[in-house]
């Protein structure tokens, strides 16, 4: 919360305030300091409002949605019952959300709309169906930079 405004040192009041303003309470940097103390306040026409981000701020914010790489190695494990793939490895857009890896795993099992399919990243947690392969990946790939992902039928992993 803030403190309240109180004269200090750097302002002066007059007794007759019609012939004289107090000077700014905007606080002055110091050579000593580098930055203004924290307890001296802002007024509103003190702030600062940027009509637009310098051009290195715009470059990293654009960056920053952006995956390094433009495909994902997904690599899918069986666990318990559950049948293995033919083929274990797979490539998925980063931009895709984990619902597609869902999708393609019942497809390749051949699964019915009635059969359920669990599925974990690193035998750890199950992700949200809207979470960006991307994203997981990122966080999550093993040492060969691929994302392991486990597939149950039955619920596995607690």
């Amino acid at each position: 919360m803030a403190r309240p405004y109180e004269p200090g040192p750097s302002t002066s009041l007059s007794t007759n305030t019609l012939s004289q303003t107090p000077s700014s309470p905007v606080p002055e940097e110091d050579d000593d300091s580098g930055a203004a103390s924290p307890e001296l306040p802002l007024t509103m026409s003190a702030s600062v409002m940027l009509a637009d981000l310098p051009r290195d701020a715009t470059a990293a914010l654009a960056s920053v949605g952006g995956f390094p790489q433009e495909k994902v190695v997904v690599k899918f494990k069986p666990v318990g019952a559950a049948p293995s793939l033919a083929q274990e490895l797979c490539k998925i857009s980063a931009t895709r959300k984990f619902e597609e890896v869902v999708r393609y795993l019942r497809r390749k099992l051949r699964c019915k709309d009635t059969d359920s399919v669990f599925l974990y990243v690193n035998s750890a947690f199950a992700p949200s169906l809207d979470e960006v392969v991307g994203n997981l990946h990122q966080c999550f790939k093993n040492g060969q930079d691929q994302l392991i992902v486990a597939y149950s039928m039955t619920p596995a992993f607690g």
